[in-house]
């Protein structure tokens, strides 16, 4: 794990809170201090649903434990009690990620056994670090989920293309290649988890931006195709080497993939601005996309031995290059759009 600036900010959210309960002369801080670290978000909108569920959450808890509390007092069992049905309140509310700050509040609350001073100071401190939390956020490195998602894709791209160039040939050594397929996973998982962050931010919004709302559908496939682009990875793991084959078969599937991670390559590019629609080679790519799958299903037949394997891997690399039409599509929809653009505010000076 790499420092970043989400645990700088976790950092700088307890000791914020801290301060504050120093300066309002609070006692117990260290429970400020746990409610800033639950409350550290990725994303501005989840730190401002996070809040908004906490109010609600430990408003609720608050009220159960005092009233759990003052019957029960501060016994061990009445707390397990209160826990549980707090537990069963936040999943029926889908309100599940406040549970851990929630369940801090009822059994600081029930320390106080019915005392509403005490009980109301403990609620107070964990509404200190949910807000330090919240204002270090917006203030000090606020996320830029495109930012960072572009990023992403940059890293994902490089990792997928050493790995689809040494798939077949085997140049790799294997130990090395299995750690950087799962390191190529993790990356498309994090860049995942990075697009569900811009899609809920704009599904949110009252006002979403037609711009913004294109944007997704494009991140939306190049995500789409690195995902595929990893799965023929784990196809050609699982079934190409297990199946018998010519030399001749092996060199025409790792020129193939050679083109295919080529055009990703030029495709990113055009996003990029840094390469120009190109109708010609998206017209050449899908015919050889065609004509390989044609080839494979021809051979296929022929061979009786390991045919259904190879078919398999032929298959996920031809949806492979299908994703990567569809992308190009996008890529030059994209360019040709900012053309336009430039035109337009050339003609206006």
């Amino acid at each position: 794990m790499t420092f970043g600036a989400r645990m700088l900010k976790t950092g700088l959210a307890v000791t914020l809170a801290l301060y504050i309960v120093f300066w309002f002369n609070l006692s117990s801080p260290v429970i400020a201090a746990v409610a800033a670290i639950f409350a550290m978000q990725p994303s501005i909108y989840r730190s401002w649903r996070y809040l908004l569920d906490q109010l609600q959450t430990n408003t609720l808890g608050a009220v159960l434990a005092m009233a759990g509390g003052a019957m029960f007092s501060n016994e061990p069992i009445a707390v397990g009690l209160v826990c549980i049905l707090v537990i069963m309140i936040c999943i029926r509310l889908k309100m599940g990620e406040t549970i851990g700050v929630t369940l801090v509040t009822v059994v600081a609350v029930m320390e106080a056994s019915g005392q509403w001073e005490f009980a109301l100071t403990r609620f107070t401190l964990i509404l200190i670090g949910i807000m330090s939390a919240f204002v270090i956020n917006i203030a000090v490195y606020p996320p830029k989920p495109r930012v960072q998602y572009e990023n992403q894709a940059k890293k994902t791209l490089d990792q997928l293309s050493i790995l689809l160039r040494t798939a077949i040939s085997s140049e790799m050594k294997e130990s090395v290649f299995r750690t950087q397929k799962r390191e190529l996973e993790e990356t498309v998982n994090s860049i995942s988890d990075t697009y569900k962050m811009m899609e809920e931010d704009q599904k949110k919004r009252k006002t979403a931006k037609l711009s913004n709302s294109r944007e997704l559908v494009v991140y939306k496939q190049i995500l789409r195709t690195f995902r595929k682009g990893y799965e023929v990875l784990d196809t050609i793991e699982q079934h190409y080497f297990q199946a018998s084959r010519q030399p001749e078969m092996n060199a025409e599937f790792d020129l193939h993939l050679e083109k295919l991670i080529k055009f990703h390559e030029h495709v990113m590019l055009k996003f990029d601005g840094k390469l120009k629609p190109n109708s010609r080679e998206a017209e050449l790519f899908e015919q050889e996309n065609e004509m390989f799958q044609r080839r494979m299903l021809d051979q296929h037949a022929k061979q009786r031995e390991g045919a259904l394997r190879l078919s398999i891997v032929s298959a996920e690399i031809y949806e492979y290059g299908h994703q990567l039409q569809r992308l190009n599509r996008l890529a030059d929809h994209a360019g040709i759009a900012a053309t336009k653009l430039r035109h337009k505010a050339g003609s206006i000076k």
